[in-house]
């Protein structure tokens, strides 16, 4: 592969305005697609199979009528202070909004909250429940705003009016969050290189591949029902890993200018070297997030893919266009105060880096940094024993968004539960359906924490009926998810009946409970795949479980810190968190994904020259201190990289895509600065000549896989060199 990569690079680099030209029409192609093909989003987290999606295909097709899976949105009215709702005026008032909301497109059914009884006690709060004939994600724009138009117009006449549920998605914001991660990313390019052209190349390069990735995404919405964070999430690992992988290519690059080579040659190797670990590394990436098919929840295959697409095309932007680019930059990339020195000083004194000095200080006491090392990490990980799963609701919207104010009215008014009522179905044979519905709503309503139970409706066949039932606490509390059992438990307790429960409420229990359950299956298949992987690269066994434990190490801690932060509330208001709660379901899955890839990227690219080093002659120990010195900048630059974008995130209003942001950021850190930097030399250093141990058996069995492309190097060193460039030593080149 790194020979086929060489020549890629050189071809890249030599017919360079073909490349770019490429790539521009690819770009303007996906663009055009995403302008003219794309559709809306959705939030509907829903699994087939699970309890409340047998609930609901059993209403489509015994109650059509229910609009089972059908969008609903809850207006929300409150009287103005001291005045109420039944006051002739304000009465008449909102029976005229319950006359337009029954107007409204794709409505299939109101309740008048005066005649349902939906108004509290004291006459200050009530709401409308509005269903739709379709799901949330097959109402257009328009549908929308009919509905926010009623609103608006009832708030002119003096009511407080808001809408909830789930007919009104907000619309995925992200701010300026990742405009700052950017511009982070730049400055820590220009640091480490010392060349804005040098640190321009892998931002160009980034745009690319976000752009051609983003367009491919949201064209597809226009065929695919997508969540409305997949974008997102593609957006956030595709724009960190696009500056990583060329960061390490133009590093490379460099090394081989200053190593004497012509820019062309220099673009190969780079491309034959550097490139495979990048194709590796990508690849790992990819594996890892496509993997989450086999999870079985749809939207979260979703994420995967759209996320290894991203993944995949800045692979391919690295090894191609960056090259090309290259060809126009050739030696500015170097800077002038490299340029203007051709020759390196003979027995010049060399500089001792901060990464050779950090590394013997390790080396010198192994055990104490290990050890220091690993209680940090297992402090903060402590918070992981309370991890509790939810899926996103009205409640944990933004404070601003009309349905948070929806969700908070409704509790004020009536109670925590009115925000996650339960739709609990009723199949009974013909005719005996009432009956049987007074018998479950008596036993429903002997159940600890049910603030109200009644009967809806029934179907005109007599078999199915609906019940709809209140908790007295709140949709993402851990007494709602017991009720639900509960309710359930009562299936077989009647004669000829069986009871489901769905409603967006139960809904979401059933998808946190799918994903909870998937969690540990889909970590052990990582970490599996985690130790063939290292193992084929570094021919070692122990080399292997050092890293996939330091792995586990890093997903503990990062779950740990979300934990502390978004359920526990700490630093909340630092970090702009306005209510703590469960943590979003599909977040640690996700994140062990993620997490995964990108540990095995700075792991190969900083024991593989420890390896190197060693196979070569050097002391273990030694090997450990100059592999670490060679690899140590560069790591840590990307790894700043990534935390950058990563954290921009954290500035997004939407509390999923803030916590997504943050758990990658604490992931990246607790991974470089801690497993990678820390312990890995510790380790190393510790097993010494262990570390590369392999029996002979198995040697004889593993394929040879060149990712560092040593081979290659091997082949083209007897080429003779131009006189070498002067760096530093130290300097990422």
């Amino acid at each position: 592969m790194a020979s086929f990569l060489y020549r890629l690079g050189r071809f890249a680099f030599r017919r360079r305005w073909l490349v770019v030209g490429l790539w521009l029409a690819v770009l303007a192609a996906a663009a055009t697609g995403a302008a003219t093909l794309s559709g809306s989003t959705s939030d509907a987290f829903r699994i087939p199979g699970t309890p409340s999606q047998e609930a609901i295909d059993l209403l489509q097709e015994r109650f059509p009528q229910a609009s089972a899976d059908g969008a609903t949105a809850r207006v929300v009215f409150a009287a103005p202070a001291g005045q109420q709702l039944t006051s002739t005026a304000t009465k008449a008032a909102v029976e005229q909004i319950v006359a337009e909301l029954r107007q409204a497109p794709q409505v299939a059914s109101v309740n008048d909250p005066f005649q349902s009884g939906t108004v509290n006690q004291a006459s200050t709060v009530g709401f409308a429940q509005a269903t739709y004939r379709v799901p949330a994600q097959d109402l257009t724009d328009g549908d929308r705003d009919a509905l926010t138009g009623i609103a608006d117009r009832a708030r002119e006449q003096g009511l407080i009016v808001e809408v909830g549920g789930d007919a009104l998605q907000a619309p995925t914001e992200l701010g300026l969050g990742e405009v700052i991660g950017v511009a982070v990313a730049a400055v820590v390019l220009v640091v480490t290189f010392g060349s804005l052209v040098a640190a321009g190349l892998p931002l160009l390069t980034a745009l690319f591949g976000i752009g051609i990735g983003m367009s491919v995404i949201i064209a597809a919405t226009g065929f695919i029902d997508l969540s409305s964070t997949t974008p997102v999430l593609a957006l956030m690992l595709g724009l960190a890993v696009s500056i990583d992988y060329a960061l390490f290519i133009v590093s490379r690059y460099r090394h081989e200018l200053a190593d004497g080579h012509d820019p062309q040659e220099a673009a190969g190797r780079a491309a034959g070297t550097a490139g495979s670990a990048v194709v590796f590394a990508g690849l790992t990436v990819v594996i890892a997030l496509a993997a989450l098919s086999v999870v079985g929840v749809p939207f979260l295959t979703q994420m995967g893919l759209a996320a290894a697409l991203t993944v995949a095309i800045a692979v391919v932007i690295a090894l191609t266009l960056l090259p090309a680019i290259l060809g126009f930059a050739g030696r500015r990339v170097l800077g002038k105060n490299a340029r203007a020195r051709r020759t390196r000083a003979p027995g010049a004194a060399a500089t001792t880096t901060f990464g050779t000095r950090w590394a013997r200080a390790i080396a010198r006491r192994p055990v104490a940094a290990l050890l220091v090392a690993v209680v940090a990490l297992g402090v903060v990980a402590i918070p992981t024993l309370d991890l509790r799963l939810g899926m996103p609701d009205d409640g944990t919207a933004a404070p601003d968004t009309t349905q948070r104010k929806a969700y908070d009215l409704l509790a004020t008014g009536f109670g925590a539960g009115f925000n996650g009522p339960l739709t609990v179905v009723v199949d009974t044979p013909a005719g005996a359906a009432k009956t049987t519905a007074d018998q479950v709503v008596q036993k429903i309503t002997g159940l600890p924490g049910v603030a109200a139970a009644a009967t809806a409706a029934v179907n005109p066949a007599g078999d199915t009926a609906l019940l709809t039932v209140i908790p007295a606490s709140g949709p993402g509390d851990t007494a709602t998810k017991d009720l639900v059992h509960a309710v359930r438990h009562l299936d077989g307790t009647i004669a000829d009946a069986s009871i489901g429960v769905t409603g967006l409420t139960a809904i979401n229990i059933d998808v946190s409970t799918k994903l909870a359950d998937a969690l540990i299956p889909y970590l052990a298949v990582v970490v599996g795949l985690a130790f063939l992987l290292l193992m084929l690269v570094f021919r070692s066994l122990l080399v292997p479980i050092k890293a996939t434990l330091g792995f586990l190490l890093s997903v503990a801690a990062t779950f740990g810190a979300v934990v502390a932060v978004f359920q526990w509330g700490w630093a909340a208001d630092l970090l702009g968190v306005e209510r703590t709660g469960p943590i979003v379901s599909f977040l640690p899955i996700i994140l062990i994904g993620i997490v995964f890839g990108l540990a095995m990227d700075y792991q190969v690219f900083l024991v593989t020259r420890m390896r190197e080093d060693y196979v070569h002659g050097a002391a273990p120990r030694e090997a450990v201190i100059s592999g670490f010195d060679h690899g140590a900048r560069v790591v840590a630059a990307a790894a700043i990289i990534m935390i950058s974008v990563f954290a921009g995130f954290i500035l997004a209003p939407d509390p999923i895509i803030k916590s997504v942001g943050f758990a990658l950021a604490g992931a990246v850190l607790f991974d470089v600065l801690v497993v990678r930097m820390t312990i890995v030399p510790a380790v190393m250093t510790l097993l010494g000549k262990a570390a590369w141990w392999l029996p002979r058996w198995l040697n004889r069995l593993l394929p040879n896989v060149d990712v560092e492309g040593e081979k290659l190097r091997h082949q083209l060193d007897a080429v003779p060199a131009e006189p070498a460039v002067s760096l530093p030593r130290g300097t990422p080149v």
